[in-house]
């Protein structure tokens, strides 16, 4: 009897264990873009059929009002990574990209970041990506971008942009940080130098 209350206490122990180490991991999920609430599966990549395509060009205002264009970046491997202040999985990612647009910075890496927070003020965005921890540009939304790069329906939605304005890949979702190097690093290899 003995033997069995140690044993089934030692189960609840381990199990307790595992349950937390489970939920110490960090989960991912594709956030809608509009607030529209369908319960249908996220696809891939809305834009990815632009693989291989010029970038659409875009001109934008940043956080202190300049117009900033994707042709102010000729010649740079670019990451064009739509966010929203709301996206948990956005906010996961994007010290990630921080970390690599430093690392990267002697290999011409630009990081733009297009918020897609409708109705949202600059100083709204400006306090969100001040809080994430991020100081590349970061640009307030247009929704005819979003339209240009295949819909932008799931946040966050990033396209890999070689130094020839050619989409080299695009991930819809946070990848892992591992992931988002390998294709950093191969935009960064494509379109030559």
């Amino acid at each position: 009897m003995i033997a069995l209350v140690g044993v089934l206490f030692w189960a609840g122990v381990h199990n307790l264990r595992h349950r937390r180490a489970l939920s110490e991991i960090p989960h991912v999920t594709l956030m809608p873009a509009s607030s529209a609430d369908d319960n249908s599966p996220a696809p891939e990549a809305e834009g990815a059929e632009l693989r291989g395509k010029d970038a659409p060009a875009f001109t934008l205002t940043d956080l202190s009002g300049k117009k900033v264009s994707l042709a102010d970046f000729k010649g740079h491997p670019v990451v064009v990574n739509f966010w929203a202040t709301w996206c948990g999985p956005c906010k996961l990612e994007m010290p990630w990209f921080q970390e690599f647009s430093s690392k990267y910075k002697g290999q011409g890496l630009e990081v733009l970041g297009l918020s897609q927070d409708d109705g949202a003020t600059r100083q709204d965005v400006a306090e969100a990506a001040k809080k994430i921890g991020v100081s590349y540009t970061i640009l307030m939304p247009d929704e005819n971008v979003a339209k240009k790069y295949g819909g932008v329906d799931y946040l966050p939605e990033t396209f890999y942009i070689d130094r020839a304005g050619k989409i080299v890949d695009v991930t819809a979702g946070a990848p892992s940080k591992d992931q988002m190097e390998a294709l950093i690093q191969k935009t960064i290899a494509a379109g030559g130098a």
